[in-house]
């Protein structure tokens, strides 16, 4: 088994879009007016509008901006410099400054405009990049 993506399900789009593709730097490709992906080395964020929900068999399967349990986790290669060049795009959205955590990564932790939560994170310690990078 491959884990492949995660989708997130939206009522605006073309909002969320734009702000992931602000806070990695990479395009997402639009396929419909309702679903973009940002494909990276090791998996996908999918992003799918409200619509898409009838294709699984209706709205009340999923429900935009409600999410209060997963966090979106990305491997950046300087947190703190992604802190920086973010602050304006992060501005009110930051959960956690960075800090480094005691299992060895610095993380940053924010939301994006639906409220899910997003970390960036670079490992420092030497087991943490041993874990990471094995």
């Amino acid at each position: 088994m491959k884990f492949a993506s995660v989708r997130i399900i939206t009522a605006d789009i073309k909002r969320l879009v734009h702000f992931y593709e602000q806070i990695t730097g990479m395009p997402l490709t639009y396929y419909t007016e309702n679903f973009a992906e940002l494909q990276t080395p090791t998996a996908t964020l999918a992003i799918g509008s409200t619509h898409t929900l009838q294709l699984f068999g209706g709205a009340e399967i999923a429900a935009a901006a409600q999410n209060r349990s997963v966090i979106l986790e990305f491997r950046v290669a300087d947190v703190d410099a992604d802190y920086q060049r973010l602050a304006e795009v992060l501005r009110g959205a930051v959960v956690q400054e960075p800090t480094t955590m005691p299992w060895g990564n610095r993380s940053l932790l924010f939301r994006d405009p639906d409220g899910n939560l997003v970390n960036f994170f670079t490992p420092v310690a030497p087991e943490a990049l041993k874990r990471l990078d094995g």
